[in-house]
């Protein structure tokens, strides 16, 4: 073989494995961004996970956050006002604790006592979905709790739950807030809760018949559009602020010591038209949430299901389920998802450990 020839043969055969490692660089390359892309987690967008545990919406607890997703759950999205971490909850599933209703939901790990508090959460978010079916005349169909104050102890009752609804057809929902009463006695089945509009309806507001909607509320917040709650609770009292662009900034206070409602002459008109036609007509203990633990939940607790309204007119939707097929439910609307941009917690030094709360409802 001539030198010529030798020379072009090693030429080649150089090139061939430039072009081989060239290739393999950028599939190397390739990979790596679509493993970083994989990588943002909810931690690296709001990094505060180590204050929660988050129960998904197959009732499963799966502890502490930090560097976890769930591909049907909880997980990051991103969008053109940057990384967002999601809350995803079928109208059915496997429920977590005594609920009726899924949820993805972060539970603060310290519970606090409302007599000695000085705790906050604050949260900017946007609904991006509500339940696309349920019974207009039930008050819980086709909206989601995106914050709460929940009691620890006793009957586990909740001090706040904030809501918002949307009903189909409409453009705008509504934001509202709850209070439920800590039932004097020994039947927690006479709770109920008093709801306070913030822009829109309160849970009130519901159709005349099964498919009708009422009117559609004019200061009311669409789907994808931002807004904030603050939640503070100091001295035992409870400071409520929600704001969002182009709206009017609500505040509102609330007393967690000294009840409202600790006699029957005390249960206002709204209750006695929703919930004691029920025999929920309970009153609550005079010292309210005085001794209870409390802690923060966030996230989406999807209030609509599919359980017949004859069992609860307020709180069962009798929505679409799939029998619990958690896909099916994705794909025609049946589900809550709530994104969050930022969120943020104060915990006071009174804060204890809130273990006991979670040995109790975790069933997996």
């Amino acid at each position: 073989m001539n030198k010529k020839l030798i020379n072009s043969v090693a030429t080649l055969l150089l090139l061939g494995v430039f072009l081989t490692i060239n290739s393999c660089s950028k599939s190397v390359k390739k990979e790596n961004k679509e493993e970083t892309k994989k990588t943002v987690y909810a931690s690296d967008v709001i990094p505060f996970f180590d204050h929660w545990k988050l129960v998904l919406g197959n009732g499963v607890n799966a502890g502490f956050a930090n560097n976890f997703e769930h591909k049907d759950f909880f997980y990051t999205a991103n969008d053109a006002n940057g990384d967002w971490v999601v809350f995803k909850a079928p109208n059915a599933g496997s429920t977590h604790g005594t609920s009726n209703n899924t949820r993805t939901e972060l539970g603060q790990i310290k519970k606090w006592y409302p007599k000695t508090a000085n705790d906050k959460l604050t949260a900017t978010l946007k609904v991006m979905n509500v339940s696309a079916t349920g019974d207009a005349r039930v008050a819980a169909s086709h909206a989601v709790v995106v914050g709460q104050i929940h009691s620890a102890d006793a009957f586990e009752n909740e001090p706040l739950k904030i809501f918002y609804k949307k009903f189909p057809g409409h453009t705008k929902g509504s934001v509202f807030w709850h209070y439920e009463i800590n039932t004097a006695g020994d039947d927690n089945s006479l709770r109920w809760d008093f709801s306070h509009a913030v822009w829109g309806n309160d849970f009130s507001v519901v159709g005349k018949t099964a498919d009708t909607y009422p009117e559609e509320p004019k200061d009311g917040i669409a789907l994808g559009e931002e807004f904030t709650y603050e939640i503070e609770v100091k001295d035992g009292i409870m400071n409520l602020k929600f704001s969002s662009k182009g709206h009017e900034t609500k505040t509102f206070t609330k007393n967690l010591l000294e009840s409202e409602y600790a006699t029957k002459a005390d249960i206002p008109e709204q209750t006695q038209k929703l919930f004691v036609p029920i025999g929920q007509d309970g009153v609550e203990r005079k010292e309210a949430y005085t001794g209870e633990g409390c802690f923060f939940k966030l996230g989406a607790y999807n209030q609509t299901n599919g359980k017949s309204p004859e069992v609860n007119k307020n709180w069962c939707s009798g929505a679409e389920t799939h029998g619990g097929d958690i896909q099916k439910q994705y794909a025609d609307g049946n589900y809550a998802e709530v994104w969050f941009k930022t969120a943020s917690i104060k915990i006071s030094e009174a804060s204890v450990s809130n273990q006991g709360y979670f040995n109790k409802n975790d069933h997996k």
